[in-house]
C-alpha cells in the first residue's frame, strides 16, 4: 500500500514538473506572431497603414506600460502583464487605456477567450514588455538610419545575408566581394547568373564550396542591384 501511494506521488510529481516545464518553455515571440499578427503590426519600429484594424503592438506595449498604475516602478512590468492577461479575454471600454478617438477608429478589441490560454498569454505578455522597450526602439531606429544611408546594393546584400559567406575585402566561406569584382570587372552578367542559379568551382581556392541559388529568394531586379554594387562600390 505504501509503495502504491509513493508511486502515485512520484507520477504526479513527474507530470507536474512536465506541465511546469511546458509552461516555462512557451515561446512568447512565436505565440505573438501566431495569435496576434493578423490584427497587430509587430514591427519595431512599427509600420502604419490606413486600413489597419488594430494599433501596432509597440504602441500597445508603450501605452499600457505608461498608463498602468503602480506604487513602485518595479511593479510596472508585472502589472502590465497581468493587465494583458485579463484584458485580452475580458476586454471592456472601462478597462481600456485607449483614448476615445482610438477606440472610435479601431473599435473595442474582441475577446480572445477560448483562442489563447492564460499560460500562452503569460508568455506573450512577457515577450511584449521585454521586446517593445524604448531602448530596443532606439537601437532599431539607429540600425534603420544606417541602412537608409547605405547604397541600395549594400543594403540588399546585408538584408539577404550575403555577408554570411562573403566579406567586402576578405575571403570567408566564399571569395571576397573585392575578388569577385576583380574577376568580373564591370560585367555583372555571369555574377547575376551565379547568384540566381548557384555555382561552384569558379574560384581556385573555393572548389569545394557550393554557391546556393537565390532566384526564389531574391528578385531579378535586386540581384542586378547587388551585382552592380559589388563591381562598382
Amino acid at each position: 500500500m505504501k509503495k502504491s501511494v509513493l508511486y502515485s506521488l512520484v507520477v504526479l510529481f513527474m507530470f507536474g514538473c512536465q506541465d511546469n516545464d511546458k509552461h516555462l518553455n512557451l515561446d512568447g515571440e512565436k505565440l505573438l506572431k501566431q495569435k496576434c499578427s493578423s490584427c497587430h503590426n509587430l514591427d519595431l519600429p512599427p509600420k502604419t497603414f490606413e486600413n489597419e484594424v488594430a494599433p501596432p503592438m509597440m504602441a500597445v506595449a508603450f501605452h499600457v506600460s505608461d498608463f498602468i498604475k503602480v506604487n513602485q516602478e518595479d511593479e510596472r512590468v508585472v502589472k502590465s502583464i497581468a493587465f494583458v492577461k485579463d484584458y485580452v479575454v475580458n476586454p471592456s471600454v472601462e478597462k481600456s487605456f485607449c483614448d476615445k478617438e482610438s477606440l472610435k477608429a479601431y473599435g473595442l478589441m474582441p475577446s480572445q477567450k477560448g483562442k489563447v490560454t492564460q499560460d500562452e498569454l503569460q508568455a506573450i505578455a512577457e515577450y511584449i514588455f521585454s521586446h517593445y522597450t524604448p531602448k530596443n526602439l532606439q537601437e532599431a531606429q539607429a540600425i534603420q538610419r544606417k541602412l537608409d544611408m547605405m547604397p541600395k546594393g549594400q543594403r540588399l546584400a546585408l538584408q539577404n545575408n550575403c555577408l554570411t559567406c562573403h566579406r567586402v575585402d576578405k575571403d570567408l566561406v566564399g571569395p571576397s566581394f573585392a575578388s569577385i569584382a576583380k574577376k568580373y570587372k564591370n560585367d555583372t552578367t555571369v555574377m547575376q547568373e551565379s547568384i540566381a542559379n548557384g555555382s561552384s568551382k569558379k574560384y581556385k581556392n573555393f572548389r569545394g564550396v557550393l554557391m546556393p541559388a537565390f532566384k526564389d529568394k531574391i528578385s531579378k531586379e535586386d540581384i542586378k542591384t547587388i551585382s552592380e554594387w559589388i563591381v562598382k562600390r
